[in-house]
């Protein structure tokens, strides 16, 4: 009980307070390294294909533990959704989101690896990022692909979502986790270390994407009026 409480009761709090303190002070003292180090001039057509694979599941693996772990089952019941519905949705859309993510790291891995350009860009904080976005992707795979699928599945709505929500309640019960399947332990306790490591890698310009760019006014470009652009230059000083 004494490793749950550290794990499940003290440890959220101390990344939530790394990921908070961290990108505060990234953004007071570290803002002109607040920068995704693009490397786009060194090496593009697998850029192209891996980033827009890689950020979308991304993306869509983070809406999923959105809903998963913040909404609760009887919300779901309520709105019609009954759990074996839930559990397919679950299934496959988890499956492709995580495996689009999966496939577009790969992707940029192997880029960063073939490309000697991108390869000498790489810092000693990527080299921790990357293995460890990957473990945290595998492992959640590993949860959906075979605990969910091939193992039947298992419902985690009812222990690891409850033990979420209680730790952002600020009453967390470290018992919800204590039989908890192995894999879904050690995803989690991956995601607190790549969370506390976010505010110090590259991965903090997540917190600065620019959405404004989809609701901002059209850009209104001016033709030249053709009669200044009929009018001749003046030679020399023009004193009028």
């Amino acid at each position: 009980m004494t490793l749950d409480l550290l794990l499940w009761a003290v440890l959220p709090y101390v990344t939530i307070t790394v990921l908070v303190g961290g990108t505060a002070w990234r953004y007071r003292y570290d803002r002109f390294g607040w920068t995704t180090r693009s490397s786009q001039l060194h090496e593009s057509r697998l850029l192209r294909v891996g980033s827009p694979l890689f950020h979308l599941g991304l993306l869509l693996v983070l809406a999923g533990h959105v809903g998963g772990l913040l909404v609760p089952a009887s919300v779901t019941r309520w709105l019609g959704l009954h759990d074996e519905a839930y559990h397919l949705v679950s299934l496959t859309a988890g499956g492709l989101a995580g495996a689009a993510a999966l496939v577009g790291l790969g992707v940029l891995l192997h880029r960063r690896l073939r490309t000697p350009a991108v390869r000498a860009a790489t810092s000693r904080g990527d080299r921790l990022t990357f293995p460890l976005l990957a473990l945290v992707l595998l492992l959640g795979m590993t949860a959906t692909v075979l605990l969910n699928g091939v193992g039947g599945g298992y419902d985690y709505r009812e222990t690891v979502s409850p033990w979420v929500r209680g730790v952002l309640l600020l009453h967390p019960d470290p018992a919800l986790m204590h039989d908890v399947p192995l894999v879904y332990r050690l995803h989690a306790l991956a995601a607190m270390a790549l969370f506390a490591l976010w505010p110090f890698s590259r991965l903090v310009h997540a917190f600065s994407a620019p959405l404004h760019y989809l609701v901002r006014p059209y850009i209104v470009y001016r033709g030249r009026d053709d009669r200044l652009a009929a009018r001749p230059a003046p030679r020399g000083w023009d004193d009028r």
